[in-house]
């Protein structure tokens, strides 16, 4: 999945186009079917889970050596968008696996770092979380307030962090854990935080992972809020160059933006497909919803915004692989997409009428769980502030 080069035209190669298909046909087969069962629940869908272990989703960036397929961050989002047409929180587990979990390990870790974690991570035996938000620390990650003191050798950490993903489940190992280590002096004086990252295991005496937070949506993905009090691990922890963690943690969300615009384009896409289906099938004085040129023009824009999102997170993707700078294209792709999945959520719903208002409908659920799109992994105004940065504004 290396050669992107077909990518430049928007059009995927018979490779990307055989995985793509692959995973459609799975979270057609296996996926909806017991997607309401687990949003009800609120329950983890482990069996799926392993589903895509075995199928090598949780390895597709990453190199054989380290477990993984071999291929590249463009392939994720394609299996991300098909999963996130028929379930978001699914869809969730495997990003935030992904490129929040294993992709900073493999990224900035030591080669160390990576025989032990990546192959767990890779093969999706194990999850870790992305331990980033605080309390008082959100669009402000220079804001932690979460300290790590090295102590005869050892990092003691104390702090809390809130909706970290994937960070409570029966299979999650790793969290890694942004901290103030200390403070430096700019070049005019000023006194600054000094943020690193830390690999914390979660049998790590001091570390609790909180009762789950009962959400509007996502409810079958995994999130606590997570305390660390006098969690101790090695000084060989340290992710990266010390000092570095809030700068590499920038990276790994810019990265990450493309991923959650791929996802919220299959949210937009599952939403396209199930108000095509519903218009045609229902039936209203005669004949189908769909004939009505209001339902129809609404459904048209659906499409519209489909292929929008979809055009740009291609090529944000196209852009990263390329080795080209794409934080603003990222940021373009994240704002697009999370508010096309919104809309067309919104619009689906009116489409199902009353229907739309049950939980056992997938449009119901994608109402509930779009919003977040708009939120995580930096909010619509962050991004809209980042685009305007690169204007000069």
């Amino acid at each position: 999945m290396s050669d992107n080069t077909e990518l430049n035209t928007f059009e995927l190669s018979e490779e990307y186009q055989a995985l793509s298909d692959a995973v459609r046909e799975f979270a057609d087969e296996e996926i909806a079917p017991v997607s309401a069962k687990h949003d009800e629940e609120h329950s983890f869908p482990y069996e799926i889970q392993s589903q895509m272990a075995e199928m090598g989703l949780f390895g597709l960036p990453f190199p054989e050596e380290y477990g993984g397929q071999g291929g590249d961050y463009f392939a994720l989002c394609l299996a991300l968008e098909q999963i996130a047409r028929v379930d978001q929180s699914v869809a969730i587990t495997l990003e935030a696996g992904v490129s929040l979990g294993a992709m900073p390990v493999y990224l900035f870790g030591t080669e160390e770092q990576k025989q032990q974690w990546l192959p767990q991570l890779a093969s999706g035996q194990a999850l870790a979380g992305f331990g980033l938000t605080e309390p008082e620390a959100g669009s402000d990650a220079g804001g932690t307030r979460t300290r790590a003191a090295l102590t005869d050798g050892n990092w003691v950490i104390n702090g809390s962090k809130e909706f970290i993903t994937n960070s409570g489940t029966d299979i999650t190992k790793l969290v890694t854990v942004t901290a103030v280590t200390g403070t430096t002096t700019t070049a005019d004086g000023r006194e600054k935080k000094e943020i690193s990252t830390i690999l914390v295991p979660t049998d790590t005496p001091g570390f609790t992972a909180q009762k789950a937070y009962n959400k509007v949506g996502w409810n079958a993905s995994d999130t606590h809020p997570l305390t660390f009090e006098d969690v101790t691990v090695p000084e060989a922890n340290l992710l990266g160059e010390r000092g570095r963690g809030y700068a590499n943690f920038l990276r790994i969300l810019d990265e990450g933006r493309i991923a959650i615009a791929a996802l919220a384009t299959g949210a937009a896409q599952g939403c396209l497909e199930e108000a095509i289906r519903y218009a045609t099938e229902r039936e209203q004085f005669g004949r189908s919803i769909g004939k009505n040129q209001a339902v129809a023009f609404k459904i048209a824009r659906m499409r519209a915004r489909v292929h929008q999102a979809r055009l740009a997170y291609y090529d944000a993707a196209s852009r990263m692989l390329k080795g080209k700078p794409f934080k603003t294209e990222a940021a373009i792709a994240k704002l697009v997409a999370g508010e096309a999945a919104m809309d067309n959520a919104r619009d689906a719903t009116q489409v199902f009428g009353g229907y739309g208002f049950i939980n056992e409908f997938r449009v119901a659920r994608h109402y509930r769980d779009s919003k977040i799109l708009e939120v995580g992994e930096g909010t619509t105004e962050v991004q809209l502030m980042l685009i305007a940065r690169e204007l000069g504004l």
